[in-house]
């Protein structure tokens, strides 16, 4: 019977330092979204900025223009998908 308990304590210890490690992964995760939103921000301003500008400046995109405003969108969409999932 005293082996099983201490069995028990062993078990409930592991499992305590195992939410212990999640408690710190999720606090690390929840700073770099942190971190990490401010910078998808910035860029989207950025990109509308400059889609502004075009759109002034221009009757019409030009293709590569296009796509590079293409990979600029999914690199943003692709931070704010990180930023989910740390979430």
């Amino acid at each position: 019977m005293t082996n099983r308990l201490y069995d028990i304590d062993d078990i409930i210890e592991s499992l305590k330092q195992q939410r212990d490690e999640i408690k710190l992964q999720i606090h690390l995760a929840e700073a770099e979204a942190r971190d990490e939103f401010p910078v998808m921000e910035q860029k989207l301003d950025e990109l509308k900025h400059k889609a502004d500008t075009i759109r002034a400046e221009a009757g019409e995109v030009s293709d590569e223009v296009f796509e590079a405003v293409k990979l600029v969108a999914d690199e943003i969409k692709s931070g704010i998908e990180r930023i989910r999932k740390l979430m």
